[in-house]
């Protein structure tokens, strides 16, 4: 039995997999062609950080694969808060087919599958993001074609999208280049990490603090928010330390000229973007967002179906 807990798990092939069946699934949503491959299967979906995208994908994605899914947020369950995560994960798995969980700590992503029998999936933690960057993959893919050489630039805050987005794109042999500012730069493990799965792929990574030198020649630009959920408190200093990160036309004008824009949404227009780029012609954040459905119908099916 297989998790998703970060792209750094998964093989190659693991990926591979996952992409060409989210496509497969697409099509087949797209003409009406039922797939109740998870026809009596529960998901329960654990949210101690709220998301429009996140729950909605999964939600919609557990019906069109004839299964259900159970909302369960911080006051519906006591993890963490009079209930161990040990006893937690045993209980629910007596329950459910599977879980997955918006959190904010990647150890507990890691406990529930340690101490649970069934798969997990990482919706997000303040450290990863993978099933966002499978949707990120399959959208370069499905604009740019075959992943492995293309070349993906991100600018901004060395967060949980950057850290899966090394991950991903070390293991699909793309080039990477990641510019943030030195005092918000990626995690160090994860980069090591990310820099051990791309020597067995030829997969680049670049490392910089110089946006224009990440988005050369991109053939896609992605950015995030500077100021995740709950570091509001953070905003002015944030702000101050980005703005030669925002995403404008000028900086988007030294990718290449048919290079995509990305976002994961939310975006904070007039902030890490400006409305020219994530509204112009080259902007795929909308094919982005529908993504998040198809790539994640993909992860439960191969998690949670019966292989």
């Amino acid at each position: 039995m297989k998790h998703l807990l970060s792209l750094h798990d998964w093989t190659p092939e693991d990926i591979k997999t996952a992409l060409e069946l989210a496509a497969k699934l697409k099509k087949e949503q797209k003409e009406g062609i039922p797939h109740h491959l998870l026809k009596g299967k529960t998901l329960g979906m654990i949210f101690t950080k709220s998301s429009t995208r996140t729950r909605v994908s999964f939600e919609v994605g557990m019906y069109q694969l004839g299964g259900n899914a159970l909302f369960l947020s911080s006051n519906d369950i006591q993890l963490g808060r009079g209930e161990t995560i040990h006893d937690t994960a045993k209980v629910l798995s007596r329950f459910l087919d599977g879980i997955m969980i918006r959190t904010f700590k990647q150890s507990d992503v890691e406990d529930l599958a340690k101490y649970g029998s069934i798969p997990i999936i990482n919706g997000l933690t303040d450290l990863l993001h993978p099933c966002q960057i499978l949707a990120d993959l399959l959208t370069i893919e499905e604009h740019c074609g075959t992943l492995a050489g293309k070349k993906v630039a991100y600018v901004g805050d060395g967060n949980n999208i950057a850290h899966s987005l090394l991950y991903g794109c070390a293991k699909c042999g793309m080039e990477i280049a990641v510019a943030t500012p030195a005092e918000y730069a990626c995690d160090e493990t994860v980069v090591a990490q990310a820099m051990e799965d791309a020597k067995l792929t030829g997969a680049k990574i670049t490392i910089t603090t110089d946006a224009k030198e990440a988005v050369k020649d991109a053939d896609a630009v992605y950015t995030d928010t500077w100021v995740s959920m709950g570091q509001e408190d953070q905003k002015a200093e944030k702000v101050k330390s980005f703005s030669p990160y925002q995403v404008n036309s000028e900086l988007f004008s030294l990718a290449k000229k048919d290079a995509i824009f990305l976002h994961c949404l939310p975006a904070y227009r007039g902030m890490e973007v400006t409305d020219e780029v994530i509204d112009g012609p080259n902007s795929a954040v909308f094919d982005e967002a529908e993504n998040r459905l198809h790539a994640q119908k993909a992860v439960m099916v191969m998690l949670m179906g019966d292989q």
